[in-house]
């Protein structure tokens, strides 16, 4: 135990750090090539921050531990909406955009809801897992042409003087951000599972909360970090393309190669609290296009009873 104590803080040291180099290239990348932060957010830090879902569902899925895979994705979007924008906002209030609202949040929610209406049947087969997949390219393709609109600012700001570094540079500091947070979430992962199982607590529950929380901690990292930096897009949109990552490319994937079972427990308390989650993050934000202290502390505290709640 002591030992997996240790690999647990130098996990949060490469946490820490990958984080906060991935923000500063991500965020230098979107103005150097004319891409909006939020969707620098929503997909090169999502994709980076959702890899580890991804590595610990398809090990799952290899091992026949549908329970573990579903519920590291499941776990994992609540604690991005309840616990990773709650603490965020609580360190640093943001301002949300009108079309981040009436665009990305609904398209989360609309992700969201699919898996739930897919795992009715009480599997998420390789035609649920094809659909998903395809959900993903489109999303993808709606963000390539947002990203356009950001063009004419970036012009105007080289028209002004401003210089920003080579694409090639924040790309690779991106590439350091990525290997530090898989990393840092690698060694706290595999601490916290030891220590779990060292306990006795079952796969669903070690897959909800435990590697839910592990895999979780890139999203908490770059979305504070970015926070603390007043990159308030990135933030946002690493929460809100994490969740559709996870479940368009992590579930949509992991059922391509093998069809996950989700059992009656999952479709009755932990999926409904997925979307209850989601669908929360939109009146806290529609009332004054802003996630402050009093929102952060309502979507921290609800995780918290979430939690408390399914440990006990």
């Amino acid at each position: 135990m002591i030992i997996a104590t240790i690999v647990l803080f130098v996990g949060l040291a490469f946490l820490y750090y990958g984080a906060e180099v991935l923000v500063r290239g991500s965020s230098r990348l979107a103005l150097s090539i004319g891409i909006r932060p939020l969707v620098i957010g929503m997909t090169v830090v999502a994709f980076a921050t959702s890899m580890p879902e991804m590595m610990v569902s398809l090990a799952a899925v290899f091992k026949n531990s549908s329970n573990l895979a579903a519920g590291n994705v499941i776990g994992s979007n609540i604690a991005n909406v309840g616990l990773i924008l709650g603490a965020t906002a609580l360190i640093a209030p943001m301002a949300v955009a009108r079309g981040t609202l009436v665009r990305e949040i609904p398209i989360m929610l609309a992700a969201s809801l699919a898996v739930f209406v897919m795992a009715l049947d009480g599997q998420l087969g390789r035609l649920d897992g094809l659909l998903l997949v395809t959900g993903l390219f489109a999303f993808l393709g709606y963000c390539y042409f947002s990203s356009r609109k950001a063009l004419a600012y970036v012009e105007a700001s080289t028209a002004e003087g401003e210089q920003h570094p080579h694409p090639g540079r924040n790309f690779f500091l991106i590439l350091i951000g990525i290997v530090g947070l898989g990393l840092g979430a690698e060694l706290m992962v595999r601490s916290a599972v030891f220590m779990a199982r060292h306990l006795g607590i079952s796969d669903l529950i070690i897959g909800v909360t435990v590697v839910a929380l592990g895999t979780s901690l890139p999203e908490l990292a770059a979305s504070t970090v970015s926070a603390c930096k007043g990159e308030a897009d990135l933030s946002v949109g690493n929460v809100i393309g994490s969740n559709i990552f996870n479940i368009l490319f992590v579930l949509g994937f992991c059922s391509l190669v093998r069809p996950i079972t989700i059992e009656s427990g999952i479709l009755s308390y932990e999926l409904p609290l997925m979307l209850f989650f989601s669908l929360a993050l939109w009146p806290l934000v529609q009332r004054r296009l802003r996630l402050g202290r009093t929102e952060g502390g309502l979507l921290l505290l609800s995780y918290f009873v979430f939690i408390t709640y399914y440990l006990l």
